[in-house]
């Protein structure tokens, strides 16, 4: 009996248990087809052109999960790069986050700056303007 490899649609289906909604959702079709427009024409199959329900895709957690069902040399390497590239998003993530923390601080620190900036200005202007000219003693008869 030759065993046949089984596809990951297949695997979920039959690990359904494993696959609450919050792991994983299937693509729209408009999504799809911008997925489709986005492969490399020479280096993709023709195998699910047509197909008749979009793929699946997964959240984190929904690809870990998809890691641990499929068995296969080239499933495991694919789960390690999988979870290294979700390392990877949320390492990023939170470094933008950080960045958007401190830019939000640096922006009221400078909006504090810029009130107490224009009241200095305020004040020192009129320092800056010169002095008015004395009164001029009147020409003429005085009665």
């Amino acid at each position: 009996m030759v065993k046949r490899k089984q596809g990951l649609n297949e695997q979920v289906k039959r690990n359904a248990d494993r696959f609450p909604d919050d792991f994983m959702f299937r693509i729209t079709p408009d999504e799809w087809e911008e997925v489709r427009r986005l492969r490399s024409q020479n280096a993709t199959l023709r195998r699910g052109q047509h197909r008749k329900y979009p793929p699946y895709a997964f959240t984190e957690h929904g690809a870990l999960m998809a890691a641990n069902i499929l068995k296969s040399k080239t499933a495991v390497s694919m789960s390690i790069y999988v979870v290294r590239a979700f390392i990877r998003m949320r390492e990023e993530l939170t470094s933008r986050r950080d960045l958007e923390k401190r830019l939000d601080q640096i922006e009221k620190i400078l909006l504090v700056h810029d009130t107490q900036l224009k009241d200095l200005f305020d004040k020192i202007r009129p320092l800056l303007l010169p002095p008015p000219d004395p009164p001029r003693k009147p020409i003429g008869f005085l009665g």
